[in-house]
């Protein structure tokens, strides 16, 4: 049986489907960058409220912007939005449940004009993004905006053939403030410390250089909330879609697979109303600060430790290299030494209970995160989840030996493009070659990686780090067998 809007009678008795009325729903969402964790955590919060009757004008169109997203698009249209969740928990239970909270999705590249309508559209309340680190468009070493993007130089002169997510904004703004209407919230949902900060200052900009009027109205009308996002969700395997076959009897062309773990953490700042997510256990606060700062320093750059000295060594999943004694005390030696420190307190968060709940997280042998999807976009992620504790540390005196060790083996990694086992690994970054070329130099001159101004800074000036990183890097090469090196640091 296909999964889709008219078979969903019929998988009732199987599985949890939705509850509600889909067709009566209206979208007051739209959300750019339709992949799993969007579908496993803000698209589940929607379909929970809509299941409690609490959320009728809220359900989501989804927009993909590139061709890339074109498998997604059609997939979600076979599947009328639908898709299921499949939760797995450290014990091997196992929750699955059919989500109806995307009720339309569009494909950019091949209808431009409509996903500027429906973003303009009166009903379009909430515009959320998750399109990673790297779709912001800024320089990850100065925060500033990119303009020598070719898409960026094209939408500069053709306001009206948008390619980026900023082009789309624009448009869609400025054409609902011709049509007297309010603007909508830009609500970032992507793994970037005060992620609705800096969708704030790279809207406005680009803005301001396509169209300044326009830039003034936004800046005094558009509300750009922070918030923190929390759940492990790793790509989706076709052992999946086959168990879902052999338990339920029907296909699904792409489930979503996750852990039980879910947080969202959102400070309480809407331009056009929102949905009553507080009744599903989103937290509203007056500044997500403190808690994005302890989710990216400890979750996210923990799975950035452990995922590139396992790619190194030749594990294959986080699960494996939490298995690894080695590799599990040196992951917490990072979280105790160098993040917990400079974190202080935070108001109803027991530290020590939440990091070893990341432990147990980690380890969950049913999530099978690959350490390839972890270390991927690297060049956008370590400036931002695990350099700035380096530089904290540096700045108070603290240690800086597990974070320094870990950009030596990001070195390595990118050099060497195999494992300790002599496997290839599989890169994927957008700068794999820059990566490459620098790390590369590193055996006639030592510093060479961690000169890149882009990805480093001024890094390379500070004379502690520079004969830490120099030290470590120089034994990492002469011996090679990193999990060695990590059991004596």
């Amino acid at each position: 049986m296909e999964l889709n809007q008219k078979n969903l009678d019929n998988l009732s008795n199987r599985i949890s489907c939705p509850e509600y009325d889909r067709k009566s729903l209206t979208t007051g969402i739209v959300h750019i960058g339709v992949g799993g964790f969007h579908r496993s955590h803000q698209a589940y919060y929607i379909h929970r409220l809509l299941q409690k009757n609490g959320a009728d004008n809220w359900a989501i169109c989804g927009v993909g912007l590139r061709e890339g997203d074109r498998n997604m698009y059609n997939v979600l249209k076979e599947q009328d939005g639908l898709y299921t969740l499949v939760t797995q928990h450290p014990n091997g239970n196992i929750e699955n449940e059919i989500i109806g909270s995307i009720t339309e999705f569009l494909l950019a590249v091949d209808e431009p004009q409509a996903v500027i309508d429906k973003l303009a559209s009166e009903t379009t309340k909430i515009v959320s993004l998750t399109i990673t680190e790297g779709g912001y468009n800024f320089n990850p070493s100065t925060g500033n905006f990119d303009f020598e993007n070719a898409d960026i130089q094209h939408e500069l002169r053709n306001p009206n053939e948008p390619k980026t997510v900023y082009g789309y904004l624009t448009a869609a703004l400025r054409k609902r403030r011709k049509a007297g209407l309010p603007p909508f919230t830009i609500m970032s949902c992507d793994n970037i410390q005060h992620n609705g900060n800096v969708a704030r200052k790279m809207v406005l900009d680009f803005v301001k250089k396509q169209d300044s009027n326009l830039a003034n109205w936004i800046e005094n009308e558009v509300s750009f909330p922070n918030s923190m996002v929390d759940r492990i969700t790793p790509v989706t395997n076709k052992e999946i879609m086959e168990y879902l076959k052999d338990e339920y009897g029907f296909k699904d062309q792409w489930p979503v697979v996750c852990e039980p773990f879910i947080q969202w953490v959102i400070e309480d700042n809407f331009s056009n109303g929102r949905p009553q997510l507080e009744n599903v256990g989103v937290q509203f606060v007056p500044d997500v600060t403190p808690y994005e700062k302890m989710k990216i320093r400890l979750l996210n750059a923990g799975h950035s430790v452990l995922g590139i000295t396992g790619a190194v060594h030749g594990h294959t999943t986080i699960d494996a290299c939490m298995r690894d004694e080695v590799f599990a005390k040196f992951m917490r030696g990072f979280m105790d030494k160098e993040v917990t420190p400079i974190l202080g307190s935070i108001e109803g968060i027991d530290m020590e209970e939440y990091k070893d709940n990341l432990e147990i997280r980690f380890g969950n042998p049913n999530i099978k995160d690959s350490v390839s999807r972890i270390c991927s976009e690297s060049s956008a992620k370590l400036p931002k989840f695990l350099i700035p504790t380096l530089l904290e540390n540096l700045e108070k005196g603290g240690s800086i030996k597990y974070a320094t060790f870990l950009l030596a083996a990001w070195c390595f990694y990118s050099d060497k493009r195999l494992n300790n086992k002599g496997e290839p690994l599989e890169i994927i970054d957008e700068q794999r070659n820059e990566l490459h070329q620098a790390a590369k130099e590193t055996e006639n001159n030592w510093t060479a990686f961690i000169e890149q101004s882009r990805i480093f800074g001024d890094l390379i000036h500070n004379e502690r780090f520079k004969n830490e990183y120099t030290s470590i890097i120089q034994i990492l090469y002469e011996k090679s067998n990193i999990r060695h090196l990590m059991s004596v640091i």
